[in-house]
C-alpha cells in the first residue's frame, strides 16, 4: 500500500504534547515521525468532520496496527469513506485489501474496481497493479495489450518496477511488438533507479549488443550493479565474468565469492564448480571471507 509522505517540521513546532483540533498537516507529521497515537488524537476528530485524508489516515493505521488495535472491518469502513470522497490513495489501499487475501478470500471483482478507480486518477502503484490484473496474475486470461498500456501509464509517471515490467513486454512481444531498443530504453530507465531485474537484463542487453551498442566492460558493471542487489541469477552471471575474464578482469577469487553467494540463493552452476576448484586452499578461503561479508545494497 502506498505509505503517506512525510512531512518534516522542525522541532520546535511538533515540540510539545499533541492537542486535538490540530490540522492534517500535524498529524501527518506525527504518523511520519511514527508518534502513531498523538497522529490519531488529531486525525479522528478531522476524520469525523469528514476530511478524506484523515479518513485515509484512520484506515491505515487500523489496518497496520498503528495508535490503534488492528482491525481490518475499521480499516475498511474508514477506507470506503475515504475513497467514496475521491482520495485515491485510499480507492489503491481498499482495492489490494480486496485482493490480497487478508479478508481470507480474494474478491477480485471489487479489488479491480477500486484500483482501477485510483488507476485512472493517475496512481502509478495503482496503474502498476492494473497492469498486474491484465496479465494474468490471478488465473484469469491475460490482456496484454492492456497490460501493457497500464505498465506504459506506470512507468511514464517513473514507476522503476512498471518500467522494468513494460520492457519485458517489449523484449517478449506480448501486447506490443517486440522491439529491443525500446526495452533497453525502459530498462535503463528502471536500472537507473536502482531495480536489479532491470539492471541485469539491460547489462544482458549491453554485453551482446541488443537494443542497444555493445560494450562488455560497460554490460558487466549493470550485472555487478545486479549482484550487489542481491539479484541471484546476476550473482551467477557475475562470476562467470570474473572467471572468465569478460568485462572485467579475470580473478578466480571473486569468482568464487560470486559463486558461492549464487549457489547459496539456488543458483548452483557445476561448471563453475568443477573451473574454480583448482584453487588454492588459500584462494578458496579468502573466497569464502568475502562471501560471507557481502551485504547486499538496500
Amino acid at each position: 500500500m502506498k505509505r503517506f509522505a512525510i512531512i518534516l517540521l522542525s522541532l520546535l513546532l511538533i515540540a510539545g504534547p499533541a492537542v486535538a483540533g490540530g490540522s492534517f498537516e500535524e498529524a501527518e507529521a506525527l504518523y511520519g515521525e511514527r508518534d502513531y497515537k498523538a497522529a490519531r488524537a488529531i486525525a479522528e476528530p478531522l476524520a469525523v468532520a469528514g476530511d478524506p485524508r484523515a479518513m485515509a489516515m484512520l484506515g491505515a493505521m487500523y489496518q497496520m496496527g498503528r495508535g490503534a488495535e488492528t482491525d481490518l472491518a475499521r480499516a475498511i469502513d474508514w477506507y470506503k469513506k475515504a475513497a467514496a470522497a475521491g482520495q485515491v490513495p485510499a480507492q489503491f489501499a481498499l482495492g489490494m485489501i480486496y485482493l490480497d487475501g487478508s479478508l481470507g478470500s480474494i474478491d477480485y471483482d471489487a479489488g479491480a474496481n477500486w484500483v482501477g478507480k485510483a488507476a485512472r486518477a493517475g496512481n502509478p502503484e495503482a496503474q502498476f497493479n492494473m497492469g498486474l490484473l491484465a496479465s494474468g496474475a490471478f488465473g484469469n486470461p491475460p490482456d496484454w495489450p492492456a497490460a501493457a498500456d497500464w505498465y506504459r501509464m506506470a512507468a511514464e509517471r517513473g514507476l522503476a518496477k512498471g518500467q522494468y515490467n513494460l520492457a519485458v513486454l517489449y523484449l517478449e512481444g506480448r501486447g506490443v511488438t517486440k522491439d529491443e531498443v525500446e526495452a533497453a530504453k525502459w530498462l535503463a530507465k528502471a536500472a537507473t533507479q536502482g531495480n536489479a531485474d532491470a539492471a541485469l537484463d539491460y547489462g544482458v542487453l549491453v554485453l551482446r549488443g541488443e537494443g542497444v551498442q555493445k560494450d562488455e566492460r560497460i554490460g558487466a558493471q549493470w550485472l555487478l550493479v545486479s549482484a550487489r542487489r542481491g539479484n541471484v541469477v546476476a550473482e551467477n552471471r557475475v562470476a562467470r565474468l570474473y572467471a572468465y575474464g569478460k568485462g572485467v578482469a579475470a580473478d578466480p577469487v571473486e569468482a568464487l565469492k560470486w559463486n558461492i553467494l549464487a549457489t547459496r540463493g539456488g543458483r548452483p552452476d557445476a561448471e563453475l564448480d568443477t573451473l574454480l576448484e583448482p584453487l588454492t586452499a588459500a584462494q578458496k578461503a579468502e573466497a569464502q571471507r568475502r562471501a560471507d561479508a557481502f551485504q547486499p545494497v538496500n
